[in-house]
């Protein structure tokens, strides 16, 4: 069982238990939860969650942030700051144009603007921001969210 192997099981379904996941890699339960704890350990494994279907409900948001890196501490401090904000559920920092890429969910378009308006923008060191909106998911985490596809053709009746 490698450690590899044990990560792709849990990333595809973190609900299933060390018994499962020992039947599934010829492995024995107690192997499986020793791994589990040296990765948790370790760090590369952080955290389970549960992955919702974002389209259902909200507003998700992806800001792209060019700000000012501080010297001695390049864009740490601000985006740690940044992260901090409850809105902000994932925070980045990019190559590329723009330096830091934020995602904020929110319930609805007023509540993001109010966000970059009133927080984001209006922070020491930021120089500029542009939102995109998330309009559907078709993939995320490594999981399909598939729709039933309707046909290409249509059927006529006589």
């Amino acid at each position: 069982m490698t450690q590899e192997a044990l990560l792709s099981i849990l990333e595809r379904d973190a609900r299933l238990s060390d018994r499962q996941i020992a039947e599934l890699l010829g492995a024995t339960e107690k192997e499986v939860s020793s791994a589990r704890a040296e990765l948790e350990k370790a760090g590369k494994i952080v955290g389970y969650r549960t992955i919702l279907n974002e389209d259902r409900e909200g507003v998700s948001a992806f800001i792209e942030v060019r700000c000012t890196p501080e010297r001695g501490g390049g864009f740490n401090r601000l985006a740690q700051r940044i992260a901090r904000f409850s809105e902000v559920k994932s925070c980045y920092l990019m190559s590329g144009g723009y330096d830091l890429l934020v995602m904020v969910e929110a319930s609805d378009l007023m509540e993001v603007a109010r966000f970059v308006s009133d927080k984001l923008s209006s922070l020491e060191g930021v120089l500029s921001t542009s939102t995109h909106f998330r309009l559907k998911t078709y993939k995320m985490h490594g999981l399909l969210f598939e729709e039933p596809m309707s046909p290409e053709r249509i059927s006529i009746a006589p």
